[in-house]
């Protein structure tokens, strides 16, 4: 049996707040990104290991010529169930720039999170951050028809889509006019209908009727919900949990693997996947510091976003299951529908409806609408496992 008895304790014998504790001691005594590694490497109480963590990070940093800080709102050991992939990330860019680039990451949100970490990649305060694709909307608003239902919702549609010639060609100028380097796309998986405790399971869209849908500030998830029978409840992400406790809300439609990284697991019912909308996160890069790196560096991030990129599409299957496993050993029960369930879904709230006229029209002109389209209807040379 393994000792425990030197494995600090918090007042209600739990070790998880206690490694917090000493990745926080570890993070002042020798910084953020040796305590991360040293959190991964299930290394944080062995003095011995973080002080070699500590050196060969600082000969790493010492040894190379740019230095770039990527940040994100996860933790690092959330890539069991939510595959961002951040240390895979650092040490992939380290190497194919054969350690030219040192990478510092700032994870957990200790930077901020979402459009606020777009925002500081564009002003050039950090050099690269992982965010919500939508984040890009308010600075290239064609990029919000991924939010457009059952456009590209399965994830197989979505890498279609972003890793198409028509998306390179006619969204990334948009994006790069804006200061942003796209580096890759991630797959997390669809958005899901999952009910709070003692509500019952979510099969039609008639069985949404009078439910309280939690929604963010997305008019067009706003619209989705109202048009498939539910009732949109605006509510912002730090309330949800609250909110769904306490019958404020109903339903919520993160990805399974976000729900349990945010600690759903104790408060759902049921987890329907529905497809409508990606819950798609990308890794962009301020576009001026990029653009003033040697061109064998540049390559050399550009190849290692690359190899991320299929590292987290092979890692989506076992990153879901490891989710659902978790969320169904606290009771949650996961549907999965047919064909002929999908589209009755499709039918009554899917983009291509005279509902969604304006918003497309808004998004693209018709005929770029009808690249993009034919892009996510076109299998392309990657394959990902969907829900």
């Amino acid at each position: 049996m393994k000792n425990t008895s030197n494995v600090e304790k918090t007042p209600d014998n739990s070790p998880i707040a206690a490694e917090r504790r000493q990745f926080l001691r570890v993070a002042q005594a020798s910084g953020f990104t040796v305590a991360a590694m040293a959190a991964t490497a299930g290394t944080l109480f062995s003095p011995a290991a973080v002080a070699q963590t500590r050196n060969e990070e600082s000969d790493r940093e010492k040894a190379a010529k740019h230095v770039m800080t990527i940040a994100s709102a996860y933790q690092l050991g959330a890539s069991r169930s939510y595959p961002i992939l951040q240390r895979d990330f650092k040490e992939n860019i380290q190497n194919a720039t054969r350690g030219k680039v040192y990478v510092r990451l700032a994870p957990a949100g200790q930077l901020g999170s979402g459009g606020a970490l777009a925002q500081k990649v564009q002003e050039g305060t950090i050099q690269a951050a992982q965010h919500s694709l939508a984040n890009f909307a308010p600075f290239a608003p064609v990029v919000d028809i991924i939010n457009l239902p059952y456009f590209c919702g399965s994830n197989q549609r979505f890498v279609n889509l972003v890793n198409s010639d028509a998306w390179t060609k006619e969204v990334h100028p948009q994006v790069e006019a804006k200061g942003f380097k796209p580096l890759f796309y991630v797959v997390i998986d669809p958005r899901v209908v999952a009910i709070r405790k003692g509500g019952k399971a979510v099969i039609t869209p008639a069985d949404l009727a009078g439910v309280k849908f939690r929604v963010p500030g997305s008019k067009m998830l706003q619209q989705y919900y109202r048009m498939v029978g539910a009732n949109p409840t605006p509510v912002a992400w730090g309330e949800t949990p609250s909110a769904i406790k306490q019958g404020v809300a109903d339903a919520l439609d993160p990805a399974a693997g976000a729900l349990h990284v945010f600690g759903f697991k104790d408060i759902l019912s049921h987890i329907t996947f529905t497809r409508a909308v990606p819950d798609s996160q990308v890794y962009s890069c301020n576009l001026a510091w990029f653009n003033g790196l040697p061109k064998d560096v540049q390559e050399g991030i550009m190849f290692a976003s690359e190899i991320t990129a299929q590292m987290n599409l092979a890692k989506v299957p076992s990153a879901r299951n490891y989710a659902i496993a978790e969320l169904a050993t606290a009771g949650v029960q996961f549907h999965s529908l047919s064909s002929a369930q999908l589209a009755e879904w499709e039918k009554t709230g899917g983009y291509k409806r005279s509902e969604w006229t304006e918003f497309r029209n808004e998004l693209a002109a018709k005929e770029l609408f009808g690249k993009l389209e034919t892009a996510a209807n076109t299998m392309g040379r990657l394959f990902v496992h969907d829900a």
